[in-house]
């Protein structure tokens, strides 16, 4: 099927469900986005397309295809097709008989289309049969759709159809799938017509009876007889230069016919006159200038020409048929003259009526030719073709139409490619936003972006926190400068991740110097308690960074420190959001002075956390490098979060611990968990490997010694399965 189809199905997804139904579907199809109007895809793909869209909808194939039957009829309306459809008959049997002679016409343009077939009958009680051939299976329930929009739209008739046959049609070539449905008509009026409709039936019915049953009314209310002499006719249509419209047309024909046999040969150079064996009594001089054995009268019209369209055995019966269809010939190559073999075989075009009075079929054709090119390729002329055959202008406007479709297809193809550049360039985007994002806030790059000027904020309160590498220098002497990338790289990634799980600002690093903030650039009244946490995550990530001299985890030193800053961006190439005051001064002297593995609180920040859920313990003065003495603190915990939680961790981690913690301890006093990685950092001074670390407890009734023995080995026996100490209270 051509593009044209998908794309139609698309537009009524996406119409009807919205974009997200039509994204999944093409997904569970396979197929792509967008359709190229006059490219030909394979029918697997439509089939694809209305199986899933079934599955997806919930709904029934054949509601399906009847849904996109009747959209398909003003998706062609809104494509340019809508004067086309309606100029093929003034009624609905009209309409449907010419069904095939528009899809002829449209294969001069969509050169590869399979296009259905169409035939009909009437009934004696108003209502039709309609013939719907075609060589795909499963798809028959679209013409309800479209036949019954059209006659809706066209015709102001609604129309039930239901299908009364279904066979594999043994007479077509290649067993073409023969559907006959039911036709039957119900006119459909507004109130407005409806009471016109029946006041001027009433009128009619009275004048009739009044005047009697011979006469009828004309438009102009005048009586006219029903028997007309001929020439009262005449003199009715043409009297004073005025025709009148008559309800009734019959045609006059002459006793013979004034036409000569050469005269009627050249005249219709294309036509061709058989009896029912095929005999050839008569035919036109350009088709036996193509065809030199139509010469010899009497040979057999299937020796020299096969049916195309439509595809049906080449007996007489099947032609009677078929007779309101366009039939297309084609010559065969065999009974061509030998100098003529390589050229393509020449395709003609026409309408069979059959004489019954010389029980003779005459088949008026013309050359079925869609571009200059394919004339030449048979080596034939416009001249060839008779003045009055609309033949010659169409060849030459189809030339016209094609290369128009021709530069449609490109401009079509065009705009795929800007599509897909559109989108790949959006995505790019997005990464080079991620990386603008990560330099700098959202806000302050946002600003930049648009060349606005970033003024300078001062913040009143925020929480800053330094780490560094302990011995970083003289693990850079012992080592090569790609452990020591890889070391920091590791080390960094852990600790980037803890600032998207506390959100933290990170502002920067230098060598081993690892910066974050809390409450700036956004400010926020928990600015402390996420540092905080931060810094417990950083001390517990530590751990599983290597030491490249020794193999041992690293050890790092935090300092935190609260105060007001001064925050701005610096520079214009590579510019920087940086922070300026002194409290950065002091965050500073809080890490340099602190002590590896532990947290090293300013007393500032020490308030800012001390009715937080935080356990914290005193220091004391330190001297500080440019400070003069502080009181310091040390903070070791977060009482209300477990490590899982400080660290991010999915919760089902949280919850296997938990649980395994409990299976354990079922029966023993009420217990809380208290992150073993906290109360290891919380007394270790020195690196040592073989440390044991020294957990205080304080019992509220003086536990005895017999009771002190079953926590230890509970709580051992809790750790080796947690990674977790159970501290009774």
């Amino acid at each position: 099927m051509y593009g044209f189809i998908n794309t139609c199905l698309k537009s009524l997804v996406v119409e009807k469900y919205g974009e997200e139904t039509w994204e999944k579907l093409r997904l569970q199809a396979g197929v792509q986005d967008s359709f190229l109007t006059f490219e030909v895809y394979n029918d697997e793909i439509t089939m694809q397309l209305v199986d899933k869209a079934c599955k997806i909808l919930g709904v029934p194939a054949d509601m399906v295809l009847r849904e996109f039957g009747e959209y398909f009829f003003e998706f062609c309306k809104r494509s340019g097709y809508d004067h086309m459809l309606r100029t093929l008959g003034g009624n609905l049997y009209e309409f449907i008989e010419n069904l095939d002679a528009l899809h002829s016409y449209l294969s001069l343009s969509y050169q590869e289309m399979n296009a259905p077939s169409f035939r009909v009958e009437k009934n004696e009680d108003g209502s039709m049969h309609l013939h719907y051939y075609s060589d795909r299976r499963g798809l028959c329930h679209i013409v309800p759709g479209i036949i019954s929009a059209a006659a809706l739209d066209f015709f102001n008739i609604e129309l039930s159809m239901e299908i009364v046959n279904q066979t594999e049609e043994e007479e077509r070539t290649g067993k073409k799938e023969h559907i006959v449905f039911l036709v039957t008509q119900n006119p459909v009026f507004s109130y407005k017509e409806r009471n016109e409709f029946s006041s001027s039936s009433q009128y009619v019915a009275d004048s009739d009876l009044e005047k009697g049953k011979n006469t009828v009314r004309d438009s102009e209310s005048s009586v006219c007889p029903v028997k007309k002499s001929h020439w009262k006719t005449i003199r009715g249509m043409i009297t004073l230069g005025r025709g009148k419209l008559l309800r009734g047309f019959d045609p006059v024909y002459p006793k013979s016919l004034w036409i000569d046999t050469k005269t009627f040969c050249n005249g219709l150079p294309f036509h061709m006159v058989f009896d029912k064996e095929l005999r050839v009594k008569q035919a036109g001089v350009s088709i036996q200038k193509i065809v030199p054995g139509l010469q010899t009268m009497g040979i057999f019209l299937d020796h020299y020409f096969s049916i195309v369209h439509p595809e049906v055995p080449f007996t007489i019966s099947s032609i009677q048929k078929f007779i309101n269809s366009q039939f297309v010939f084609q010559t065969r190559r065999e009974m061509m003259p030998e100098s003529w073999k390589q050229r393509p075989m020449l395709e003609l075009r026409g309408q069979m009526i059959w004489m019954e009075s010389l029980q003779c079929m005459l088949y008026l054709c013309s050359p079925l030719l869609r571009t200059l090119h394919e004339l030449e390729e048979r080596q034939m002329h416009i001249a060839d073709i008779a003045p009055h055959d609309v033949t010659r202008d169409l060849i030459l406007l189809n030339q016209q139409r094609l290369a128009e479709m021709e530069l449609s297809n490109q401009l079509e193809r065009k705009k795929e490619e800007l599509r897909i550049l559109s989108k790949h360039l959006e995505e790019e985007k997005k990464k080079t936003e991620a990386l603008l994002y990560a330099m700098l806030p959202q806000h302050v790059a946002n600003q930049l972006k648009e060349g606005k000027r970033v003024e300078a904020g001062e913040f009143k309160e925020c929480t800053i926190l330094f780490s560094d590498v302990v011995t970083f220098t003289n693990i850079c002497a012992q080592c090569e400068p790609i452990q020591i990338v890889l070391m920091l790289n590791s080390m960094y990634l852990r600790f980037d991740r803890l600032t998207t799980v506390h959100n933290v600002y990170k502002v920067e690093t230098i060598g081993d110097a690892y910066m974050v903030v809390g409450g700036v650039p956004v400010p926020v009244s928990t600015h402390a308690e996420r540092v905080a946490n931060f810094a417990l995550g950083m001390i517990i990530a530590a751990k599983d960074v290597q030491n490249p001299v020794s193999g041992n985890p690293i050890q790092i030193r935090v300092g935190i420190h609260t105060g007001p800053v001064l925050a701005g961006v610096v520079g214009e190439k590579m510019p920087r959001y940086c922070l300026f005051g002194d409290t950065v001064n002091i965050a500073s002297r809080m890490e340099s002075h602190g002590v590896p593995s532990k947290i090293h609180l300013s007393s500032s920040a020490y308030q800012c956390l001390k009715y937080k859920n935080f356990e914290m313990t005193e220091r004391g003065e330190i001297e500080v490098k440019g400070k003069g003495k502080m009181h310091t603190y040390f903070l070791i915990r977060n009482k209300a979060a477990t490590e899982n939680e400080i660290m991010g961790r999915p919760m089902k981690d949280l919850d296997s611990g938990r649980e395994s913690a409990q299976s354990i301890q079922e029966g023993r006093p009420e217990t809380i968990q208290v992150s073993f990685s906290v109360l290891l950092s919380a007394t270790q001074t020195q690196p040592e490997k073989d440390q044991t670390p020294a957990i205080a407890m304080k019992y509220i009734d003086g536990p005895t010694d017999e009771q002190n023995s079953l926590k230890r080995r509970n709580q051992a026996k809790i750790a080796d399965l947690t990674g977790s100490y159970l501290v009774t209270i």
